[in-house]
């Protein structure tokens, strides 16, 4: 199996935010063809005994094998059950997928948190992008309406440095698997990053300039690689997290980086992606870079 065939994992647990992810994958693998896994974790320290575990996650799949044939009546998923902590297995499991992708919570989430610990984690380890799905809908609402409002716009955060070309990679193929789809490019600076960067120090509106024309630099030949992707650049004063976060609320998906080498360390999140995972209201996508 090649890199351009490796699946997309979607994870499941029977809960609703996993069943938004299994469709979200669904559709994905759809749109970049390739394979579906679908993958539920029977947890370890879950007290049952195996042949019951084994029953019910039989269950589950075969339920959700069924409702992604719903969603894609042409694909014909494959299923795994393995017996791990769930974040553990699908950081394994992300060795050999184009992505690896999870609800916000699962069934033992705390209603008031946002997103659960395991999404978390495996987003912080992983290494291929993660997506973690919010269902932001009403307690109550049941599935998605088929005529809500589509979220069309792919955002994606950048640094001023060479991280941002994984995450350009994921957000630029992600835009042209969606016909139509915008690209926004987000840069956040301040008078301070542009110092360190070796700016202007003083005056706004040249730091301003200086903002742009990094990230023209950041950007440049991307359109000729996707010239079906229209491009909006927008290098934003101030917070990167806060317009990452109210863009999230009408994109399709918002794409964030996470720097490599730290996982032994418990290093995890830079406060930029936490800041965005924990708090953008649709789907995020966690590039390692």
């Amino acid at each position: 199996m090649t890199t351009n065939d490796l699946p997309v994992i979607a994870a499941v647990d029977g809960s609703t935010h996993s069943r938004q992810a299994l469709d979200w994958a669904t559709r994905e693998a759809v749109r970049r063809a390739l394979p579906l896994l679908i993958v539920h974790v029977r947890p370890l320290t879950r007290q049952i005994d195996e042949e019951t575990g084994r029953r019910e996650a039989e269950e589950l799949l075969a339920e959700s094998v069924r409702r992604s044939a719903i969603v894609a009546p042409e694909l014909r998923p494959s299923t795994l059950a393995p017996l791990d902590f769930p974040s553990a297995a699908l950081v394994s499991l992300a060795q050999d997928a184009s992505m690896v992708v999870v609800g916000s919570r699962g069934l033992g989430g705390f209603r008031s948190l946002m997103t659960g610990s395991n999404s978390l984690a495996t987003a912080s380890m992983a290494s291929c992008p993660v997506v973690i799905v919010r269902d932001d809908r009403p307690e109550g609402d049941g599935d998605r309406d088929a005529e809500a409002p589509a979220r069309t716009d792919i955002v994606a955060g950048v640094a001023a440095d060479e991280s941002s070309e994984a995450v350009l990679e994921f957000a630029f193929a992600t835009a042209a698997s969606r016909p139509g789809a915008r690209l926004r490019i987000v840069h956040g600076w301040t008078m301070f990053s542009s110092m360190l960067a070796g700016g202007p120090v003083l005056d706004r509106e040249e730091a301003a300039d200086s903002a742009a024309r990094t990230l023209a630099e950041l950007t440049s030949g991307w359109h000729e690689r996707y010239p079906q992707v229209e491009i909006v650049r927008e290098p934003v004063n101030g917070s990167a997290s806060r317009t990452l976060v109210a863009a999230s609320a009408t994109a399709a998906l918002t794409v964030i980086g996470r720097r490599k080498g730290g996982e032994s360390l418990g290093l995890g999140l830079s406060p930029v992606a936490q800041t965005t995972v924990t708090h953008a209201p649709g789907a995020v996508a966690v590039v390692p870079c």
